[in-house]
């Protein structure tokens, strides 16, 4: 059956849990029932809980519910055959991802997920990426907060930089200028999960640390590591290192060998974070690098945990990043997002990702949402999702 002729545009696999549900609550906050919303679907093991959680957020009682389980492949194969677009919040993905990728290759259905799992990820192109191909099948990792506003903000700020300046930026600062926000059982699980699978399997541990772990057959420059505290004079402040930049900049790197090198094949980019200027900046930049080495304490949030609905309206996030060229030409571009980074926007860039693919005509393969969705994407999320993208000076 070809993709338009499917039953569902949109499945939300995963709906009961913490992250599936604010997904689904998209759905109906942003589309309802108006005559131009997706045909979409609920999907997960309980069928009790679906109907529950159906109820909770104010979905129509119409609204289809489709019991599929990670540990049932015909279960699986069932539902993705029934849809155009697959979204999953079930992680950690190198648990319980890959079937149901597996099944959506098969069936040439489009999937999204908020996998931030670089080795997974290397081993899901490997395995899939040809495949996906001559099924039609667009696999579409890292479709939340990372990496969404750091992959889009580069080719926005490339785009710019070749108008202005006649070419891009072979060297881009991704930079956090603020943001408040919490982690939830989910990233805790992830990162569990990665650091054992590592302790396990010690070669996962050079894919880890590669930029271009996600690039098979090429690598590109040497790439600042981001991970040394120093002041930034032109933005005046300390920078210290991000907790997401070890995916954000895999997810990056692969959009522009995707893309064919828009943005050249000598292109360095990193990310940080900035904290304030002076000593306390300094310390502050020392604290996060400490941090950074147990970042969820000695009890981390339980699967099923995540920020408050107060919590997760109240967060935010402000991004810029510094194009520089080898006359001494910069450019700063801006991505700022409403709500909690990690799932109050995260669950609408998911969504929001779904709803580009099903305009998508992209040939299939392992990509990112830059790669197959690009300008499309960034359109919906400014009009549907509360982020921002705006260049601010040269």
């Amino acid at each position: 059956m070809s993709k338009s002729a499917r039953e569902f545009d949109i499945v939300v696999y995963g709906a009961t849990g913490y992250t599936g549900r604010l997904v689904a609550e998209h759905f109906v906050r942003e589309y309802g029932s108006a005559a131009d919303a997706p045909k979409w679907a609920m999907a997960g093991r309980d069928p009790g809980k679906l109907e529950r959680v159906r109820d909770e957020i104010g979905a129509p009682s119409s609204t289809p519910l489709i019991v599929a389980d990670a540990d049932d492949t015909a279960s699986l194969d069932a539902m993705c055959e029934r849809a155009r677009v697959v979204l999953s919040t079930v992680g950690p993905y190198q648990l319980y991802g890959d079937a149901l990728v597996a099944a959506c290759v098969r069936a040439g259905t489009d999937y999204a997920d908020l996998c931030g799992e670089p080795a997974w990820m290397h081993d899901q192109i490997a395995l899939h990426h040809g495949a996906a191909k001559q099924s039609g099948a667009r696999i579409c990792f890292s479709s939340g907060f990372d990496s969404i506003p750091f992959d889009l903000g580069v080719l926005m700020l490339q785009k710019e930089g070749r108008a202005q300046n006649g070419s891009p930026a072979p060297r881009v600062k991704g930079r956090v200028r603020a943001m408040q926000g919490t982690f939830s059982g989910g990233t805790a699980a992830s990162l569990g999960a990665t650091m054992k699978a590592a302790a396990k399997k010690p070669s996962l541990i050079k894919i880890l640390n590669d930029p271009f772990a996600l690039t098979p057959g090429f690598e590109g420059p040497d790439q600042p590591n981001g991970l040394i505290p120093h002041y930034e004079d032109e933005l005046g402040k300390w920078a210290a290192p991000f907790i997401m930049a070890s995916i954000n900049t895999k997810n990056v790197h692969r959009t522009n060998y995707l893309r064919g090198h828009p943005y050249g094949k000598d292109f360095r980019y990193d990310e940080m974070m900035l904290t304030s200027p002076g000593e306390a900046g300094k310390a502050a930049a020392d604290a996060v690098t400490k941090m950074l080495k147990n970042p969820f304490g000695a009890k981390p949030p339980k699967p099923g945990e995540g920020p408050s609905a107060e919590e997760r309206e109240n967060g935010y996030y402000d991004l810029v990043f510094v194009g520089e060229w080898p006359d001494g030409k910069r450019m700063h571009y801006a991505v700022k997002g409403r709500y909690d980074p990690g799932y109050g926007s995260t669950s609408r860039m998911l969504g929001e990702t779904g709803m580009a693919l099903l305009e998508c005509d992209e040939p299939g393969g392992v990509g990112t949402p830059g790669s197959f969705l690009g300008e499309a994407l960034v359109d919906r999320l400014r009009d549907h999702a509360a982020l921002t993208f705006q260049l601010e000076k040269g």
